[in-house]
């Protein structure tokens, strides 16, 4: 299948890929931390027969440096660029904290008919890095709406790393204890997925040292369950925080943070969910091969 690709620069940086002749299905894809536009992994969408868009939504000129109050509204904008190619059913697929803003713009933009989340959370947590201001702290949350900060969970500033001083880090269990330290406001913080009206697909490995994304996953499902909904976990207990999907090669390694898994139980992980990926984002609609 011939593709197009386009660079846009409508707000934010970005790239979007299609088939020739367009495509009424298209796929928001959101980066995690690492802030990059995802051009290889919207051209993997694109040889389905989708019209696939990443955007830059943190450090790129004129956005905060770090993941600090990311108005949702820019990700709704994206949205806008894909309806304007004649897109009809809009699917979003974020990892890590690109999943945590994919749930969230499920809930608040109806436009959006499926959700993927790979390793995702089922909370919201406060800022990674820098805000408008350049200041990290005091903590404030990830997103706003609105103008309004959406309610998160703070780091419990006590924990500290086991590993040795240069190791690469896990921080998983900070988000486990900051999650049992902020009691009260991990509450008012999770993610009502159970209102959202589109299909949710959540990816998981048990082996992920981040965050707990499996656990995560099942409070997700369990939340839509108890509202007559429903979400399908796809998960595998060697993969780690970064699964791989069909055609990508291994995650680059990092010396400052531990993921978990290996690249082959990573992406045998991405391999099991593929099928369900494509489905869930293409929908009843029959797509070009």
């Amino acid at each position: 299948m011939e593709i197009i690709e386009h660079a846009i620069n409508a707000h934010c940086e970005g790239v979007m890929v299609e088939p020739v002749g367009g495509s009424t299905v298209g796929v928001l894809v959101l980066a995690g931390s690492s802030g990059r536009v995802e051009t290889d992994r919207c051209l993997l969408f694109a040889r389905t027969g989708m019209t696939a868009l990443s955007i830059r939504w943190f450090g790129g000129e004129g956005q905060p440096a770090g993941i600090c109050e990311i108005p949702l509204e820019i990700f709704s904008t994206a949205i806008d660029l894909l309806r304007a190619k004649g897109v009809e059913r809009i699917g979003v697929l974020g990892v890590s904290k690109g999943a945590e803003a994919a749930l969230l713009l499920a809930i608040h933009d109806p436009r959006v008919a499926a959700v993927v989340a790979l390793s995702p959370t089922s909370v919201v947590w406060a800022n990674v890095g820098p805000g408008s201001d350049g200041k990290t702290y005091p903590y404030r949350s990830s997103w706003t709406r609105r103008e309004e900060p959406v309610p998160f969970v703070s780091y419990d500033d006590r924990w500290a790393p086991t590993e040795a001083q240069g190791e690469p880090t896990a921080y998983r269990t900070l988000y486990e204890r900051s999650r049992q330290t902020f009691d009260e406001a991990a509450r008012q913080a999770v993610i009502p997925i159970e209102q959202s009206t589109a299909e949710i697909l959540l990816v998981a490995g048990g082996d992920d040292e981040m965050w707990p994304s499996m656990v995560f996953a099942q409070e997700l499902a369990s939340r839509r369950a108890s509202a007559g909904r429903t979400a399908k976990v796809i998960s595998a207990a060697a993969a780690g925080h970064r699964p791989r999907l069909p055609g990508e090669g291994p995650a680059a390694s990092s010396h400052r943070f531990r993921y978990g898994g290996t690249a082959a139980a990573d992406a045998d992980l991405g391999a099991k969910a593929w099928p369900d990926i494509v489905g869930v984002l293409a929908g009843p609609v029959v797509l070009g091969s």
